[in-house]
């Protein structure tokens, strides 16, 4: 835990990776600074952004007057916002329009917009020639705090989440807090599910201070600021030991199994955002390992009480649509965890607790008590 920060101090944190490390710059309006910070790490370059929609209304001129300010010319790749994105058409757009743009491998792809963005940019980055760098400016909390650190990229196939995709790490990340002011407090209640994610698999202390502090992160001011940090040097250093996720990193993905199933069985849209998704994923998961005797009850109530209190879904019922085919069926949801990407020769893999704060890594459980608990959670009625 560090002192929290004040909006004068941007905060680096580093990614240690060898040759390929990169900072994390956090604070309040450091996009300003993206034109100077790449033109330091690649003089001469020429950049293409990929935004959204929505992304581009608020932050695309800021991030090209940034570029221009510093001498670098720049294209826009601008596609619908949400995971209708995050698929193979919405690749093969991407990646058409950074050929015509005629980015080479010297170049930068700039993936400017929340998880989303950064997981397709990165991805077109990743195969676009074989390989070409890129920045993340992520510009929602769940991406700051998540998934713009770490270098997985990816999209969604019809049949799950984030199946097709590439480890590719970036070289710079711009979190600019400033941007997340323009977030509707669904989406930055999503991303608080992936903030409170770090205390619960690893951090009790941090996860203390989240239950007496998380209105002050809804608010802004420094106290939003020292989250992201914690949250970014938590993941950094994780990924520093295990890049590719052979080891410790899976524990990143605690709610994440149940969480990707959910959004499958939604059909990946906004009747459940992803980091909806993943709090009621961390939910099922401290349940489910208070139903195998690793926890007690009040640990897992404890977990699903501070989520509630910061507004976020914590039962199934919660979801839109609950009672929908495919949602409210356990075997179905069962079908969907069996795609996800721990599954080795069709065992499961899940992240569970031995405390608060206390994540590990459980291979191999057995099928049928987790379609029992599910089912038990599914008959539950509001």
């Amino acid at each position: 835990m560090t002192a929290p920060l004040k909006h004068s101090d941007p905060v680096k944190v580093d990614v240690a990776l060898g040759d390929r490390a990169y900072d994390i710059v956090i604070g309040r309006d450091v996009l300003a600074s993206l034109g100077e910070r790449i033109t330091r790490l690649r003089p001469g370059v020429r950049t293409a952004i990929v935004t959204d929609r929505t992304v581009a209304k608020y932050w695309l001129e800021p991030t090209e007057a940034s570029l221009a300010a510093a001498g670098i010319p720049t294209s826009r790749i601008v596609v619908e916002e949400g995971e209708i994105s995050k698929t193979y058409a919405g690749l093969e757009k991407v990646s058409e329009a950074l050929i015509a743009a005629k980015i080479e491998r010297n170049d930068l792809v700039i993936a400017l917009g929340g998880g989303v963005v950064g997981d397709l940019a990165g991805f077109a980055a990743a195969i676009l020639r074989r390989g070409v760098d890129f920045v993340q400016v992520p510009t929602s909390l769940l991406a700051q705090v998540d998934s713009s650190v770490g270098g997985k990229t990816g999209i969604n196939s019809p049949q799950g989440k984030n199946l097709l995709g590439a480890f590719h790490q970036p070289v710079l990340v711009i979190a600019d807090t400033a941007v997340l002011d323009t977030l509707s407090p669904r989406q930055f209640r999503a991303g608080y599910a992936e903030v409170a994610k770090y205390g619960v698999l690893g951090d009790e202390a941090f996860f203390t201070w989240l239950e007496k502090n998380h209105a002050d992160i809804f608010k802004g001011g420094s106290a939003r600021e020292h989250a992201i940090a914690t949250s970014c040097r938590a993941k950094a250093a994780i990924v520093s030991r295990d890049e590719r996720e052979t080891g410790e990193r899976a524990l990143l993905n605690l709610g994440h199994t149940f969480g990707h199933a959910l959004e499958a069985a939604t059909g990946f849209s906004d009747r459940l955002f992803h980091g909806e998704g993943v709090s009621i994923g961390i939910v099922l998961a401290a349940e489910f390992s208070a139903r195998l005797g690793m926890i007690g009850e009040a640990e897992a109530v404890r977990v699903e009480r501070h989520l509630a209190q910061a507004g976020l879904p914590t039962r199934l019922q919660d979801i839109a649509g609950f009672a929908q085919e495919g949602l409210a069926d356990a075997d179905a949801l069962m079908a969907l965890m069996a795609q996800d990407k721990k599954v080795k020769r069709g065992k499961l893999t899940f992240i569970l607790l031995e405390a608060v704060g206390r994540a590990v890594i459980a291979k191999d459980v057995e099928p049928t008590p987790v379609r029992d608990f599910l089912k038990e959670k599914l008959a539950h009625r509001a």
